[in-house]
């Protein structure tokens, strides 16, 4: 389990020129096999979150505990919670260093001096997992971005991680190779109990997720299942959010007396099956 408790954080500058930190008081629980997804507008706190919880920053105020571990504890303590938070960032060549895709996935269990047998196995059990055998030999310069991210969390997944971060990994992918690395993780989360922690701006994507965290200036303002936030569209939108395209004409239907549909639609198939039984 992730624990944050009390936790403010303030980048060096900003308490320079007595700017409001970038989160504030901040109290959230994970538990491993859970799939959350973090929204909020840019500015909001959430990348500042999640460098946390992978040990990247430190804590201003208050404490995150990793399984037990203090992430402002010792550094063998830091280095072991480093192994237990994988995260991947939103473009993919930050985090690529070998030229070619099995040297990439290779590259964190070295690291952790593993011996040559083990190495091997986590290689083949991430590339089989994310359906990247066909890619071993090939370099990373002639995937697309969206084999790359695969690459990326399968180096993360070679770890062995129990929590796996996900800043947007979206962003820079087209929408079916998008939807098809979330089925993925999601599958993971499901199978390897990882707890899956995804931030987005695309609305869409957070249907799927068991659990939603809304975050603005800093702090959490909203946290249940994606049914619960979408039932709160105007508040969302006084956030400068929205809801997905599908919940707002799931509203407007339902406005124009359809009575059937539930009052927070989350996909297209659960509103075409409303509307199948009305016939």
């Amino acid at each position: 389990m992730i624990t944050v408790k009390n936790v403010t954080f303030q980048y060096s500058s900003q308490e320079e020129y007595e700017t409001p930190p970038a989160l504030k008081q901040l109290n959230v629980q994970i538990t491993e096999g859970e799939t959350i997804a973090i929204i909020g507008q840019n500015g909001s706190g959430k990348s500042t979150l999640v460098k946390l919880l992978a040990a990247i920053l430190h804590p201003s105020e208050g404490y995150i505990h990793v399984d037990g571990l203090r992430s402002t504890a010792t550094d063998e303590e830091i280095w072991t919670i480093r192994q237990r938070v994988g995260i991947v960032f939103q473009n993919p060549d930050d985090q690529l260093v070998a030229n070619t895709v099995i040297d990439d996935i290779a590259f964190g269990p070295e690291n952790l001096g593993l011996p040559r047998r083990e190495i091997e196995e986590r290689i083949q059990e991430a590339m089989s997992l994310l359906g990247l055998e066909p890619y071993a030999q090939t370099a990373i310069s002639e995937l697309s971005i969206g084999q790359k991210q695969l690459v990326a969390i399968a180096g993360v997944l070679a770890m062995r991680p129990r929590y796996l971060l996900l800043d947007e990994p979206t962003t820079m992918i087209s929408g079916q190779a998008g939807r098809t690395l979330l089925a993925t993780v999601q599958r993971l989360a499901h199978e390897q109990g990882i707890a899956v922690i995804h931030i987005t701006h695309f609305m869409d994507e957070v249907a799927s997720f068991q659990r939603v965290i809304v975050m603005h200036e800093g702090q959490i303002v909203m946290d249940g299942t994606p049914a619960e936030i979408f039932s709160h569209a105007d508040e969302l939108h006084a956030l400068g959010l929205d809801v997905p395209m599908v919940t707002r004409l799931g509203q407007h239907l339902r406005q124009k007396g359809w009575s059937q549909i539930p009052e927070v639609v989350l996909s297209a198939e659960q509103l075409k099956e409303s509307l199948c039984s009305s016939n």
